[in-house]
């Protein structure tokens, strides 16, 4: 069952979005000069660590993070990676969106055009699933994607529902691992950033 094997998940650095808060999904933007200037301090803190796989989205920022970091040549895109569809939401801050919906979240409404948080919860199942198929015996597995995406992906490894994402800040050029105590599923490290 790829006991052992760890999931070390890599939030791509900052885009001018990210920065103002706004919705992020299939918008496929470029890192800001800080974004690239993260993804260089990754470079170096995984410098000498070995992956037995490197999965990444196929959005540009995840993209050029993992290029930078110094894995590109070794990525698969994985098209479970993407971001959660914010739908109509897509480009706008929640404070924005709130402003219409009072007490809107992207964890509690309905995404209009989007998909659900449950959804979601699937395809990180199925990453989960491919990532340690990669591994087999045990190993390290890299995934750079997106916050959201990666903050189910990390409920879902603890067996919680997709909802407990909720619970879990994840900063941009972050890094966390998924890991083990004996047979059971933790969260070994979490939001390591760089500043």
């Amino acid at each position: 069952m790829s006991v052992g094997t760890e999931l070390w998940l890599v939030r791509h650095g900052e885009t001018e979005w990210s920065l103002s808060g706004a919705h992020t999904s299939r918008t496929d933007i470029p890192l800001t000069d800080h974004g690239r200037k993260r993804a260089e301090e990754l470079r170096d803190f995984l410098k000498g660590t070995k992956f037995d796989a490197v999965f990444e989205s196929p959005m540009q920022r995840a993209r050029e993070t993992c290029a930078i970091a110094g894995f590109g040549d070794q990525a698969v895109v994985e098209e479970g990676l993407m971001e959660w569809d914010y739908g109509v939401y897509e480009g706008k801050t929640t404070k924005e969106i709130q402003a219409s919906i009072p007490g809107w979240s992207v964890w509690k409404n309905v995404i209009i055009g989007g998909e659900t948080v449950e959804h979601v919860g699937e395809r990180a199942d199925g990453v989960i699933a491919r990532a340690l198929a990669a591994a087999p015996q045990g190993g390290k597995v890299a995934l750079f994607a997106h916050a959201h995406i990666l903050r189910i992906l990390a409920a879902r490894w603890i067996g919680l529902d997709a909802t407990g994402g909720s619970l879990l800040a994840l900063g941009t050029g972050s890094v966390s691992v998924m890991g083990w105590e004996r047979e059971m599923r933790v969260i070994s490290s979490w939001n390591r950033g760089f500043e």
